[in-house]
């Protein structure tokens, strides 16, 4: 193997999911001299806030990058398939390492990397999963695996000379002893528990994605964000129903609140949830929607309740009998 060569500053350029295998995986680059960047992605399923924290931990560069558009495309059928849940992960790698590798001209890094463990998880990263995302992403024989690079073939920076491969690992497996005591050895106590940080792996809300997706056939961004707020209620085939849980919810729900777009409903005279009307809706489901909200408000069941209903620029109100506790459970879409 060709030593590495001084004269020019090596560059490379890393998936960063913000936990320790990530954090490890550009330290070891670190100190063979390599000037490490991250890339982080955000979609409505994950977002980029433990990479963030990495990052100022660290002091590495962090680019993070929203992947939407590419994500739902990929989605709609993925060539690996998905694993229990709705979560694409080969598939969704493969999608990373191809938008990482588009990137590395820009900023004139060498090779791509990232923190994967060979066996650390069952489907994603196996050595044929890590072949088929490196196979398909488009960029062959460019991505190197830190942590068990020792268990892989060559990749081209290391046949080129740029990283000393005798000083990289060979693990393997789910244990974690390896990796805390690496990170013993850097000095880095703060990191994310292992555990993925995708809501795609759970199963209420890939129900919830796969109503959205299935039955009101919609990628409508705001509606894939809210998936993981409120109890949601599908009305009918064209609308559904997101009710707030708590104070937080309410907060949440109505940071997405577009009066032009949106229909919501309140309780006028009593303490209760708000409440948004998604897709095209009719007289008889709107209706349905007051009845629903008005079984989380105050009222006992069986009384009169007026709720409010902004709809663009108008606001009008429905009285509504107040439903037994549950009475509407058969059209709740699962809890997350």
């Amino acid at each position: 193997m060709n030593p590495i060569k001084n004269t020019i500053q090596v560059k490379a350029l890393g998936l960063c999911s913000g936990g320790l295998d990530s954090i490890l995986a550009a330290l070891l680059l670190k100190d063979q001299g390599i000037d490490v960047t991250w890339i982080s992605f955000e979609t409505p399923f994950f977002d980029a806030k433990a990479a963030k924290k990495a990052s100022k931990q660290t002091g590495i560069p962090l680019i993070v990058k929203d992947i939407t558009d590419a994500f739902m495309e990929m989605i709609k059928a993925p060539k690996a398939g998905f694993g229990k849940n709705m979560n694409p992960c080969m598939d969704c790698h493969t999608l990373m390492f191809a938008e990482a590798g588009a990137m590395m001209a820009e900023i004139g890094a060498d090779f791509l990397f990232s923190g994967e463990v060979v066996g650390q998880r069952p489907k994603s990263q196996t050595k044929n999963s890590l072949r088929y995302v490196e196979k398909n992403c488009g960029f062959e024989g460019l991505i190197l695996r830190p942590l068990s690079a020792g268990l892989l073939p060559e990749t081209i920076a290391e046949q080129k000379g740029l990283v000393d491969r005798s000083r990289l690992l060979s693990i393997s497996g789910r244990s974690r002893k390896p990796q805390t005591a690496l990170a013993k050895k850097y000095g880095i106590t703060e990191y994310p528990s292992p555990a993925g940080g995708c809501l795609l792996t759970q199963k209420g809300y890939s129900q919830r994605l796969k109503d959205l997706l299935y039955v009101q056939k919609t990628e409508d961004k705001t509606q894939l964000h809210l998936l993981k707020y409120g109890r949601h209620f599908r009305l009918d085939s064209k609308s559904k129903l997101v009710v707030g849980r708590n104070k937080a919810d309410n907060k949440q729900i109505m940071n997405f609140y577009d009066p032009k777009t949106h229909i919501r409903l309140r309780c006028k005279h009593l303490p209760g949830p708000d409440a948004l009307i998604f897709g095209q809706t009719d007289e008889t489901a709107l209706r349905l929607a007051a009845t629903i909200t008005s079984g989380y408000t105050k009222a006992p069941a069986g009384a009169l309740t007026i709720i409010s209903i902004f709809e663009k620029q108008e606001t009008r109100e429905i009285e509504v009998v107040t439903p037994e506790s549950g009475a509407f459970h058969d059209l709740l879409i699962q809890t997350p």
